[in-house]
């Protein structure tokens, strides 16, 4: 790559509409513009996704969203080099409200396509800001997603393990909504559990006794709600202000920090078996990246930083689902973009099923 590298990135896999415009000179990655709507008020009323709101409102931001990070960089489409945009995986909807986003752009100032995997973006989007050598070993843990990656190059992921059923952030998320916090709720217990004893109670840590790599959150999720139906007393104790700290409070906290200590209890557990399987294929002492969305919590980056030294955590601005790591993607795979008229062809996929994929 001989001269700089101007790339739009659109992200709308879910319910949030972001966009970035990043620049790449040489071994340097400038963050230009970096502009997120999420949807919060929408969550909050239906108590979680609906796709068909969440496309509307994708259509009703892409324009803004795109004037704003235009305005920022101070770069007009006509600088733009190469568009990313997520094509898989998310709900179908909000994935092609993006994607025809993107392909307007293209036929109007006939610009290249990137087709990018979101869950790939999100641990790559640690090279924005970060120094980490290749191979590594790959933690995404999101909303909709709990996964092991082996990262050999940017070219291969292959999964060593992942949930067979809840993710850790759905398990925040139920668990949440159990707890009478809301939706989404994986923050508020987060800050909760900072008072609580992670021992106080005992949850259990799905598939403990396989050896293998695969996660399980739906019966910790069974867990908490019979344990609150035996307990009203402290499902009746929710905080007014959430940190609002009183002594009769204090069974609430210890709650939330034990059901979160079993949350991220069972990510550190089954880590040391993603880790001995990529050590089996010849892959040891692997630096480990950790991205998506439950990547910001504090208790998952205490735990791991204390027990392992080569941890790198993607920065807290870049775990949600955010353009500026898709344009990253579309910075580390220009050279497989579509160009046009080709990429107005593009379809978006709402599954990830590929075990051992190319990115």
């Amino acid at each position: 790559m001989s001269k700089d590298l101007i790339v739009l990135g659109i992200e709308t896999s879910c319910d949030d509409t972001s966009m970035a415009i990043l620049r790449k000179t040489k071994d340097i990655t400038e963050v230009l513009a970096h502009t997120s709507y999420g949807q919060e008020d929408s969550l909050k009323h239906w108590g979680g996704v609906v796709p068909e709101i969440a496309a509307r409102n994708h259509l009703q931001k892409v324009r803004p969203t795109l004037k704003e990070v235009l305005q920022t960089s101070q770069i007009t489409l006509d600088d733009i080099d190469l568009i990313s945009v997520t094509t898989l995986p998310g709900l179908l909807g909000p994935l092609l409200t993006g994607l025809n986003a993107a392909k307007t752009l293209a036929l109007l100032y006939k610009k290249p396509i990137m087709a990018t995997n979101h869950l790939f973006a999100h641990l790559e989007a640690v090279h924005i800001d970060q120094k980490v050598n290749y191979p590594y070993l790959g933690l995404l843990v999101s909303g909709g997603h709990s996964i092991y990656f082996l990262v050999k190059n940017k070219d291969s992921f292959t999964v060593l393990g992942s949930t067979i059923d809840d993710a850790a952030g759905e398990a925040f998320d139920k668990g949440g909504k159990l707890l009478g916090l809301g939706y989404p709720a994986g923050h508020i217990i987060d800050k909760l559990a900072k008072y609580g004893d992670t021992k106080k109670y005992e949850f259990p840590i799905g598939l403990k006794s396989s050896a293998d790599a695969r996660l399980s959150y739906s019966g910790l999720k069974t867990a908490l709600r019979v344990f609150l139906e035996k307990n009203p007393d402290i499902a009746n104790q929710i905080p007014t202000q959430f940190l609002d700290k009183e002594n009769d409070k204090q069974a609430f906290y210890d709650v939330c920090a034990s059901y979160q200590h079993a949350i991220i209890s069972a990510l550190m557990l089954k880590l040391r078996y993603a880790l001995n399987s990529a050590k089996e294929q010849g892959f040891d002492k692997l630096p480990i990246v950790i991205g998506g969305g439950v990547a910001s919590n504090s208790y998952l980056r205490s735990m791991l930083n204390s027990k392992y030294k080569n941890a790198h955590f993607v920065s807290k601005k870049f775990c949600t689902d955010n353009g500026a790591m898709i344009a990253n993607y579309g910075i580390l795979h220009h050279d497989k973009a579509i160009s046009y008229p080709n990429c107005l062809e593009m379809d978006a996929r709402g599954r990830f099923l590929d075990k051992k994929a190319k990115a």
